[in-house]
């Protein structure tokens, strides 16, 4: 059996990805999304970054054959010759030994696994160690901004693997995240998590039975297993198709009797009521009812105001937002606007060719917004508000300006969340509007394709990828347009 930093990594995101990724059939893989790519792609590119400006002079280990021993023992070699930063070595062993909380040495195995580590960067520092008066500490780069604890573990095991290979155990594994942040690990901390972890990765995989599947959309949306497991819930009825079912809640559920979306429609929330609070179990319970029986249903709680929020306007803008996070860039701002007089739609897309044109989209769309001082301005999220901030303070916008812009907008997200239980499996535009009825030009787009084809128009010059950004964009304006209609004819 082998244990390497990937499968660790994985392994704390998702037993089931790990343990699929060791046994699972790789024809039923979706096929790698570009976003996945495009993520790669700037990791290698960060990575670049860390090294041109804290390691320029690194050394790489360069093995005689490409087994990981091999390699392993070319970057052993680096480290006895004392070189001040290796990049790219390789941590491999058999039997790894881990004290336990009384101090002693046992094995965790029976079946003498093998241990692999790459970690990006073993630094020299002074010390002791079996190589002289040095000693190395492993650095993880990352491109998360937080010091996630899946990130921590892997840098545990490198550390691990690193004290036994050079005698001494390095005192803090640094993590590298972006921008150029470091963060230390505290293996007091952290060592007793990584022997917990390695224990139940090995015993997860030893069963050689495919851990349940439990879906969770934001963890799992660039899982190449998606569809797969997907599919599993769906014929299951499976919980974790509720929205609002945490895996904590989940396992609450499952300790008394409910363990599909028919039998959670079905209970008394009362009964769930004492492990979760009444409201959250009638909203649970609510929320299955509504997917059983595939109808909306108005929330208990529903918003007082919710007819003046909704209320119709001579003139109305659907507002929505194309952005790419890597540059920090709102590259695209739409805006449908519809006059209720003459049931004429416009769209407006104010698009920045290049990064620099924000500054003009941003006026273009200041001009249009304050021609119609009273319009409502519908969004389907917080980021539209929190643009708007962005864009008014790095463009120097007065504040009473941009605060007279945001009284405007109007949250289709916040009233749905607050008013409506939807047969839905996520309350996002595209779930919500599907539901309804409202159907994208082009199936299968998300916004981080749009995200990938602004990089390649960057790139190419292709102008075919700015017309699909810009289709999407006002098919988004749209879909927040039919949902407004439908909240106002729902809540008459």
């Amino acid at each position: 059996m082998l244990i390497t930093d990937v499968l660790l990594l994985d392994y704390k995101r998702c037993q089931r990805r790990a343990f699929l990724n060791v046994y699972g059939d790789y024809t039923k893989r979706n096929p790698e999304r570009d976003f996945l790519l495009k993520l790669r792609q700037e990791s290698k590119t960060h990575v670049a970054s860390v090294l041109e400006t804290f390691h320029p002079e690194y050394h790489q280990p360069v093995a005689a054959g490409n087994s990981w021993s091999e390699k392993a023992e070319a970057t052993e070699a680096l480290m006895e010759q004392g070189v001040n930063c290796i990049y790219k070595g390789t941590l491999f062993l058999s039997n790894l030994l881990i004290p336990d909380e009384t101090e002693t040495i046992s094995h965790l195995f029976d079946a003498s696994p093998y241990y692999l580590g790459n970690p990006h960067l073993l630094i020299k520092q002074p010390g002791s160690s079996k190589f002289g008066d040095w000693s190395y500490y492993p650095v993880s780069i990352h491109l998360g901004r937080r010091p996630k604890p899946e990130y921590k573990i892997v840098a545990t095991f490198y550390a691990r693997l690193l004290g036994i290979i050079q005698e001494t155990l390095p005192p803090t594994p640094i993590l590298i995240l972006r921008p150029h942040k470091h963060y230390e690990v505290d293996l007091i901390q952290w060592l007793p998590r990584l022997q917990s972890t390695l224990e139940e990765c090995v015993a997860v995989l030893a069963q050689e039975q495919e851990p349940e599947v439990f879906i969770s959309r934001q963890r799992c949306s660039l899982c190449r297993w998606y569809d797969h497991c997907y599919a599993i819930a769906q014929s299951e009825q499976h919980l974790s198709l509720v929205p609002g079912v945490t895996p904590s809640r989940y396992q609450s559920l499952q300790e008394i009797g409910v363990s599909s979306v028919q039998s959670l429609a079905d209970i008394c929330p009362g009964n769930m009521g004492e492990i979760m609070g009444l409201e959250v179990a009638t909203q649970l319970q609510q929320q299955a009812q509504s997917i059983v029986d595939n109808r909306a249903i108005r929330r208990a709680y529903c918003q007082r105001n919710i007819h003046e929020i909704l209320r119709t306007a001579t003139i109305e803008l659907y507002f929505d937002i194309e952005a790419e996070p890597e540059r920090n860039l709102d590259y695209l701002l739409g805006v449908v606007m519809v006059n209720r007089l003459t049931q004429v739609q416009t769209f407006y897309a104010f698009l920045a060719e290049t990064p620099q044109d924000e500054a003009r989209i941003w006026q273009q769309f200041l001009e249009l917004v304050n021609t119609y001082k009273k319009a409502p301005i519908f969004h389907f999220s917080e980021y539209e508000v929190e643009t708007i901030k962005r864009l008014g303070n790095l463009y120097q916008t007065p504040p009473k300006q941009i605060e007279s812009v945001i009284s405007r907008f109007v949250d289709l997200h916040h009233c749905v969340t607050t008013s409506v239980i939807f047969p839905v499996e996520s309350y996002s535009l595209k779930s919500l509007a599907n539901w309804l009825g409202f159907q994208w030009r082009d199936p299968g787009v998300s916004g981080d394709q749009c995200v990938c084809w602004y990089d390649q128009w960057l790139k190419t010059g292709d102008r075919t990828f700015l017309d699909s950004i810009v289709r999407y964009n006002e098919d988004d304006c749209l879909a927040t347009l039919h949902l407004k209609n439908w909240l106002l004819e729902f809540f008459k």
